[in-house]
């Protein structure tokens, strides 16, 4: 019988692993995931109802939010949620899916260039930190993207300062089938 992965995340599972994963699988696994960016943990929260009978009955669910949530896009000193609102939606999402599975792994917000204007690697680390020891207490697998990626920004982020560049989607992608093969 195949096991049902779910993937939810924003543009890294998109244009990062979220293409290449399913193929490394390959058959002995069914492999579902969203055509659409999730986006910020508001909008992976409200389409959890949506996604409800395609999701209901995985095996692991692998899942990342967190640079939508962490832009200042207006360069006005304020993240796009407060770190009080990300934690408490993202621990909502959390909670969901554990009604779903026990199998719940969660992927780190990966950096930015460091020189990209709307996100700081500050920011983004610091969230991280608060919301992977709650994670991990809930009983989440933690698949660390950001530490992956940060140790050689250069390699792993594209031109465009955000997403992963091919080296980094790679990377990625053989995290995220480790992550998932644990649980055999």
């Amino acid at each position: 019988m195949k096991k049902k992965v779910v993937l939810l995340g924003d543009s890294i599972r998109m244009l990062g692993y979220g293409g290449k994963v399913p193929e490394m699988l390959g058959d002995d696994y069914e492999v579902w995931q969203p055509e659409e960016n999730c986006r910020f943990v508001k909008y992976t929260l409200r389409m959890l109802f949506d996604y409800h009978e395609q999701i209901k009955d995985a095996d692991i669910i692998h899942w990342n939010n967190g640079l939508w949530d962490v832009s200042d896009l207006f360069n006005e000193g304020r993240l796009f949620s407060s770190d009080e609102e990300y934690i408490e939606n993202m621990l909502r999402v959390a909670s969901l899916l554990k009604q779903i599975t026990p199998n719940v792994i969660f992927a780190t917000t990966t950096p930015v260039a460091e020189d990209y204007p709307y996100n700081k690697n500050a920011d983004i680390a610091r969230r991280n930190e608060i919301l992977v020891p709650l994670l991990q207490g809930m009983g989440f697998k933690i698949n660390d993207l950001y530490s992956i990626a940060i140790q050689n920004l250069d390699k792993y982020i594209c031109e465009d300062k955000i997403h992963p560049s091919a080296a980094g989607a790679a990377a990625y992608s053989a995290k995220v089938y480790e992550m998932i093969k644990s649980f055999e």
